[in-house]
């Protein structure tokens, strides 16, 4: 027997918008694509705090955390990256269905798999923010000493290096941190979450 035919969605009482209405907002998925070292968990991270102090119900799931638990075991191959990056949405839209405003940080370097998110939820639920930054000004900063390694031949297929990185096309918001501070790039999310409607 398919193990489809064994599957039958609960349909709960409280809902999705019950959940947002107790939280007192609507709830979203902000998803940060950038190149390693481009700047995409410390701007979550100044944008979260500005929306805790606004009193908005927030989380962030973040690429290395997730690797440290739900993603543990899968590796870097493309194949692995699609896993990675489908586990993640999924957390994210669960995250999301609660009532919260959900700060996803993942290089998710395939469009592909970014829209397949993106479709996964209802309209506008699903915002990409590109954290636009050149790789040169990347592997100046490289935080993690990850380029390096990567140049050296210590790691294999790193995006960016020795693995392919696809920008996002229509994205709802490019933060280009080459010129901008943190701070100015999360008021610049806070300003489109205010235009969106969500705060």
């Amino acid at each position: 027997m398919d193990s489809g035919q064994q599957i039958f969605p609960y349909t709960f009482a409280v809902t999705k918008l019950d959940r947002q209405t107790l939280h007192g907002h609507k709830s979203c998925i902000l998803w940060f694509t950038g190149l390693s070292g481009s700047g995409k968990s410390t701007i979550a991270n100044e944008v979260e705090t500005i929306l805790y102090n606004k009193g908005i119900s927030t989380f962030i799931l973040d690429g290395d955390h997730l690797r440290n638990g739900l993603t543990r075991g899968l590796g870097f191959s493309e194949q692995d990256r699609e896993e990675h990056i489908r586990r993640a949405g999924e957390a994210a839209k669960l995250l999301m269905e609660s009532g919260i405003l959900v700060l996803a940080t993942f290089i998710s370097p395939s469009g592909k798999s970014r829209e397949a998110i993106r479709k996964s939820v209802e309209k506008e639920e699903f915002i990409e923010i590109y954290v636009q930054c050149s790789l040169e000004k990347c592997e100046q900063r490289d935080p993690k000493g990850l380029y390096m390694k990567a140049r050296k031949g210590e790691i294999r297929e790193f995006t960016g290096i020795s693995a392919p990185y696809d920008p996002p096309q229509n994205p709802d918001l490019v933060l280009d941190t080459e010129f901008y501070s943190p701070e100015a790039c999360a008021r610049q999310v806070i300003q489109l979450l205010s235009d969106y409607g969500y705060i």
